[in-house]
């Protein structure tokens, strides 16, 4: 007796009228009350969707048609766009993906912190192709799908990608996945190479290969080859980042320029470092500005890193003060502070999340404040803050949803005032918002 199988039943398509853009970048309407979120959508457009995700007060899905396009649809540039999950906005003009961004900021400010800040920030855009000089690639041995794949992970899915490029990462490296794939289909321990990380400096491009077994002599050979042909220093990592060494030789380290500052700064390929070197400098300059530092003030810098903002400080500052929880981004910031002739910055390291009642870094004062937290914000430290007695903050954030909790209790429990906020577009092409913000004490 045959046995039919029992397949679930798809979702019936549906239409609906897009009216906003979510968070992560899909377009949103709503069917008899029902939230839809429909990828690949925006604003204005009516679409037939495929629900691929139905819950009861919700829907996601995959559009099927597009009936009717908004005049901010952008022809994506990208031929993997719609696989590859790296960018999500390709089909937004850049003033559209731009405006969006902005416009997430201020609804988390608002719904988030309860602030609306007294002036928005000019958007601060720059080159939207080739711009990312840092990323990890991932890389997977599938001979069913002809080698080595190298690349990002598939939308919504964890696979690999087959990409043949990039157009986002430095076109350096985005024009190479498939031969970075066929060099790793050419090595002994082709399957146990799971990413690349991607640095790429002033001076050169460095490539670490995650190694989870020992390269053969060959191997070394051909990855030697490689480096000599292309130009780029590979580096490989057997075990955790302290593993992290040159193949051959000893490379000059990488670098970056600030030539507004007179600046180079030196860092290792792991180092955080900002993706987006133009926006990097457009952003320093107007950190500056909006500080309006004194040759007279004493700035402390809180998650300094390596040094990006506290050497461009020093040059207009009487004193500079950082602050940076990881040891080696100290060691670099304190290298790179004397390579720049930099003798007013003292860098001092701590967690930042678990700051001692009293630290000694705090000064009895500050005159300003700037703050680069990662995504988690820098909710432990604005007492700390607040203490100095510092009449202006800047506040650079990587995550609309903590600057907001951060800027309520900046306003709310120590007095300051929200005067200026705005975004960076650091990320092209991506949901992704960076922002600047700018309190004040109230008088």
């Amino acid at each position: 007796m045959s046995r039919r199988r029992n397949r679930k039943k798809r979702p019936e398509l549906g239409v609906v009228d897009i009216t906003d853009l979510a968070s992560n970048g899909r377009g949103v309407g709503h069917v008899d009350g029902k939230a839809i979120f429909v990828a690949d959508t925006l604003p204005g457009e009516q679409a037939l969707y495929q629900p691929i995700k139905v819950k009861r007060d919700y829907e996601q899905a995959e559009m099927a048609t597009l009936f009717s396009a908004s005049p901010d649809r952008a022809t994506p540039r990208c031929a993997h766009f719609g696989v590859c999950g790296g960018c999500i906005l390709q089909h937004a003009s850049p003033e559209a993906q731009v405006e969006f961004k902005q416009r997430q900021l201020l609804d988390a400010l608002t719904r988030v912190g309860g602030v609306a800040p007294e002036r928005v920030l000019e958007p601060l855009v720059g080159a939207r192709w080739g711009y990312r000089r840092r990323a990890r690639l991932g890389a997977k041995h599938v001979p069913k799908k002809g080698g080595t794949l190298v690349g990002f992970r598939e939308r919504g899915a964890p696979f690999i990608a087959q990409l043949s490029r990039c157009e986002v990462l430095v076109p350096e490296v985005g024009t190479r996945l498939a031969e970075l794939g066929r060099l790793i289909d050419d090595l002994s321990i082709c399957s146990a190479i799971p990413q690349i990380e991607v640095a790429a400096g002033d001076n050169h491009i460095a490539l670490v290969f995650r190694v989870l077994e020992e390269p053969s002599t060959v191997d070394r050979e051909r990855l030697a080859d490689y480096e000599r042909a292309t130009g780029f220093v590979i580096y490989l990592q057997p075990g955790n980042e302290s593993t992290i060494a040159p193949l051959s030789g000893e490379p000059e380290p990488l670098y970056y320029d600030l030539p507004a500052y007179d600046a180079r700064l030196y860092f290792q390929p792991n180092d955080f470092v900002q993706i987006h070197g133009d926006i990097n400098r457009r952003m320093i300059d107007t950190a500056l500005a909006q500080l309006d530092v004194g040759a007279d003030d004493t700035v402390l810098e809180l998650f300094s890193g390596l040094g990006n903002f506290s050497v461009p400080l020093s040059r207009a500052a009487r004193e500079v003060i950082t602050v940076e929880g990881e040891a080696g981004l100290v060691e670099r910031a304190r290298a790179n502070a004397a390579r720049n002739g930099a003798t007013n910055i003292s860098a001092h390291v701590d967690n930042l999340f678990e700051p001692a009642e009293r630290p000694a870094w705090r000064p009895e004062r500050a005159d300003k404040v700037l703050l680069d937290p990662p995504r988690s914000g820098a909710a432990e430290v604005l007492g700390h803050v607040a203490a100095t007695g510092a009449q202006r903050i800047v506040y650079c954030s990587c995550h609309p949803a903590t600057l907001a909790r951060d800027a309520a209790t900046l306003v709310e429990q120590y007095g300051y005032r929200l005067t200026a906020a705005g975004v960076m577009d650091m990320f092209p092409h991506t949901a992704h918002i960076e922002s600047m913000a700018v309190f004040d004490l109230a008088q």
